[in-house]
């Protein structure tokens, strides 16, 4: 209950910020319905990486373009979640009830991805994958970073947080008890024991 969930709920418009506001290129975004706010270029991948079990990997990736018609051409957006993510080529036809855990994430990914979005939520996205899954995911979300796409990861192992993010906010029951790069919190025995739960 660190409240990162809570952070990209508040965001995508699931629950009202008590104080404070929600600002997307200097306009308010509090009280929007979801759906609006993914029209805006919001993208959430969340942490259950819940994908349509019905519909297969390739159904699952177009869904997007329906729902954000204006930006770049679906046939556009959908090539490069598949140049991000090429193993989800061999998976196409495949029904998303039959898909692993680590498929599911690149799926949940790139289904955000595919709505064209200039800000993409990641929340948690290492979580419970197999660490032979992990590398193709991080470079993945590496790729979509060099692309130009502003990226908000949620994630409770610091160990995951790769080299390239840009600034590190740590989460303590709501509040913010760090802000910096991570290299400036691997520098902090003190941080990293508060992390690791040894203070």
């Amino acid at each position: 209950g660190a409240g990162k969930t809570t952070t990209f709920r508040t965001i995508m418009g699931y629950l009202t910020p008590v104080v404070g506001t929600v600002v997307l290129n200097d306009t308010s975004i509090v009280g929007l319905p979801t759906h609006k706010i993914a029209q805006l270029g919001i993208g959430y991948a969340p942490e259950e990486s819940q994908v349509f079990g019905d519909l297969n990997v390739a159904e699952n990736i177009e869904l997007p373009t329906w729902t954000r018609p204006q930006g770049r051409d679906a046939k556009t957006r959908i090539a490069m979640a598949y140049e991000i993510f090429p193993k989800l080529r061999d998976y196409a036809k495949r029904g998303g009830s039959q898909l692993s855990g680590g498929e599911r994430k690149m799926v949940s990914i790139a289904r955000a991805l595919t709505l064209d979005a200039e800000l993409l939520l990641l929340d948690e996205p290492f979580e419970g994958l197999s660490p032979a899954i992990i590398p193709s995911i991080s470079e993945g979300i590496a790729s979509i970073r060099r692309r130009g796409h502003g990226i908000l990861m949620a994630e409770s192992n610091i160990h995951h947080i790769p080299e390239y993010a840009d600034s590190l906010y740590v989460l303590e029951r709501g509040e913010i008890i760090f802000a910096g790069t991570p290299a400036d919190a691997h520098a902090s025995p003190e941080l990293m024991n508060i992390i690791s739960g040894a203070a």
